[in-house]
């Protein structure tokens, strides 16, 4: 995979076989990057982050931090790698469960979770998540198609991969 606008276009990111996710495609991050513009000054936290190709894409495109959690320390361990060569953004790295780090975590100007398809606490992810961004700002999960019972701002499809995003109201 590799990096597809910003200043680290072009950058490939390592990936492993057998990994124990499934990394976004090209196509729905291009669109999701086109919907979200300029990240200058952004903090970004990347939730679930497995290859951590999200997170880096954001660097690339101006995010002044990066935050990734995965609780696997195989892929903690890729990231740390991966991110060495994003010099001018701060990364950070956290090998927790997502809801525990949600749970104290500062708040931040994006947050993108992609957790596994069939994750039983997705709502709690949405709901915790959404009281950790500053105001006017977006959650965005990645998911196959479904209905949640929190009403999103919008929600896009990709064949059967499904955008939703949570805007941070006053």
């Amino acid at each position: 995979m590799q990096i597809q606008a910003g200043i680290y276009k072009g950058r490939r990111v390592k990936t492993v076989r057998n990994a124990p996710y499934r990394p976004t495609t090209s196509l729905v991050r291009k669109s999701l990057f086109d919907i979200l513009g300029n990240l200058s000054g952004y903090h970004v936290l990347d939730l679930f982050a497995g290859s951590g190709i999200i997170g880096f894409e954001a660097a690339s495109r101006g995010a002044e931090s990066v935050t990734f959690v995965d609780s696997s320390m195989r892929v903690t361990s890729l990231l740390k790698m991966n991110g060495s060569f994003f010099t001018q953004t701060k990364i950070n790295y956290f090998r927790m469960d997502a809801l525990k780090f949600l749970d104290s975590c500062e708040t931040y100007d994006l947050i993108l979770a992609d957790p596994p398809y069939r994750y039983p606490d997705t709502t709690m992810v949405i709901e915790t998540g959404i009281n950790r961004l500053n105001e006017g700002m977006f959650l965005i999960l990645e998911s196959s198609p479904r209905e949640y019972p929190i009403s999103p701002a919008r929600v896009k499809l990709y064949g059967d991969t499904q955008l939703t995003f949570w805007k941070k109201e006053k």
